[in-house]
């Protein structure tokens, strides 16, 4: 009689334990895309008309321009761009948040490092994202490759960086946040954007760093780059 208890409560402790697993990697990411896409609904019901695609393209600004806008900074829990990664699939397009409080990363997708820059400024923009779980809005990046573009959205326009390389430390590891990453103290020159995450995929042993650099900028008023035009398109209209 006993052993036929203790084996029910391991049995019932067994399904508890694979609700919760299914939970973590399957309901958190249903929830938190929903809560994702509605923050990029208001950002675009915000931001008013985007030109279309065709007209973006009898229009392009210059490639690389010496000034570019930056933002002024923003509150915790604040949407202020959208990020798109055409490597992490045609319609991956994330809200990027002030912050990375839990409520931030668990619900809005990525979330800016307050001590670091704006996108677009010289310096580091730096983001957090979870792997796995609540979105996994970084689950894929292991398999950025260099070239790949990294395209973000704001008020102003589109900030293009182009990826570099990729760095795994150890959670302590603070320094790859510096305005220089890696070399605090030193004087930045570029415009550096810093994509970090959980690494292992289902582990926090230690961080994925993913580091790009910026290569152009595109005033709002001519329309997104040829590689999220139809993709910015789609949800400009759905949003309309």
């Amino acid at each position: 009689m006993a052993a036929q208890i203790v084996g029910e409560i391991l049995i019932t402790a067994g399904v508890i334990l694979l609700l919760f697993v299914a939970w973590q990697l399957w309901w958190t990411n249903v929830e938190s895309n929903a809560k994702q896409d509605q923050a990029v609904e208001e950002f675009f019901a915000d931001l008013g008309e985007v030109p279309a695609p065709q007209e973006a393209a009898e229009n392009p600004p210059p490639s690389a321009p010496d000034e570019v806008p930056v933002l002024g900074p923003r509150a915790t829990g604040e949407t202020f761009a959208v990020l798109y990664i055409p490597r992490f699939g045609e319609n991956y397009t994330r809200p990027v948040t002030g912050g990375v409080t839990t409520a931030v990363l668990d619900n809005l997708g990525l979330g800016h490092y307050p001590e670091t820059g704006m996108p677009g400024a010289v310096g580091n923009f730096a983001l957090a994202g979870h792997r796995q779980t609540n979105g996994a809005v970084l689950d894929n990046i292991h398999t950025l490759v260099p070239g790949d573009r990294i395209h973000v959205q704001t008020q102003d326009g589109f900030y293009t960086y182009v990826y570099r390389n990729t760095q795994i430390v150890l959670p302590d590891r603070v320094d790859v946040l510096a305005p220089v990453p890696t070399q605090p103290g030193a004087e930045p020159q570029e415009r550096i954007l810093t994509l970090t995450s959980c690494n292992p995929r289902f582990g926090a042993q230690e961080r994925i760093i993913a580091y790009a650099v910026m290569e152009s900028f595109r005033p709002l008023a001519a329309g997104p780059p040829e590689e999220i035009a139809a993709q910015v398109g789609g949800i400009a209209e759905g949003t309309a």
